[in-house]
């Protein structure tokens, strides 16, 4: 009995698994074709049953972490393992293999929707908890995962010994940084029905927090 269980859960698992080979795609051409829908679908689907939630898209939650996941395959083909893994310096003693280095970017990244969504519950004036912040939070998610790919190969390519790729990498960064600047800017505009410069400046200040917090966790890491 307990055996038979265990295959059908086996089943049910790879399922699961080779469906992303479907919905992933999905979901990323979506979220950099129309973020901000994206964003309003995540909003909507959460008021569903469990059983239909993102029936057609992975969960925002789970599609950062494949999104890191990638990025992160990406770097082992192009230079190897990271020098992170390698030190046993502060932090970085933490991080002795691929998984742990994968955690670890998760969470980093995992702090701009944190960050953002709790901005919007506190202009919003709601009560901060799990359920208010569930929301703005899983919204976030999607965006934040092309955001964190480019970041990745961005700084993937100033690792790079060509100064054109140097150049490149700087660019890529760059550009990610003003799509999911402007993209908060309009979220926040929409959801506080505000002007977009008001939800600039909002967005702005929210951008500024979380790269304060990733500066000072970097340099323990590094």
């Amino acid at each position: 009995m307990h055996f038979m269980h265990l295959l059908k859960s086996l089943d049910e698992l790879l399922y699961e698994l080779m469906t992303w080979l479907v919905f992933y795609p999905v979901t990323f051409w979506r979220t950099i074709t129309r973020p901000s829908k994206m964003m309003a679908y995540a909003d909507a689907e959460l008021s569903d049953s469990e059983e239909t939630q993102y029936d057609d898209t992975l969960t925002p939650p789970l599609f950062l972490l494949v999104t890191l996941l990638l990025s992160h395959g990406v770097e082992l083909a192009v230079v190897g393992q990271s020098s992170i893994v390698a030190n046993d310096q502060g932090l970085a003693g933490l991080i002795s293999d691929d998984t742990s280095l994968l955690l670890m970017r998760l969470l980093i990244f995992s702090v701009f929707p944190l960050i953002m969504a709790v901005r919007l519950v506190h202009k919003k004036r709601w009560k901060l908890s799990r359920e208010t912040l569930k929301q703005p939070f899983y919204a976030q998610c999607y965006p934040a995962g092309p955001f964190a790919l480019v970041i990745g190969l961005g700084a993937l390519g100033t690792q790079l010994q060509w100064d054109w790729a140097k150049i490149a990498g700087l660019a890529l960064m760059l550009a990610a940084l003003i799509w999911f600047g402007i993209l908060q800017a309009r979220w926040f505009a929409a959801q506080l029905g505000v002007s977009f410069l008001k939800g600039f400046w909002v967005a702005s200040v929210g951008m500024v927090e979380c790269v304060a917090v990733i500066c000072l966790v970097a340099p323990l890491i590094a």
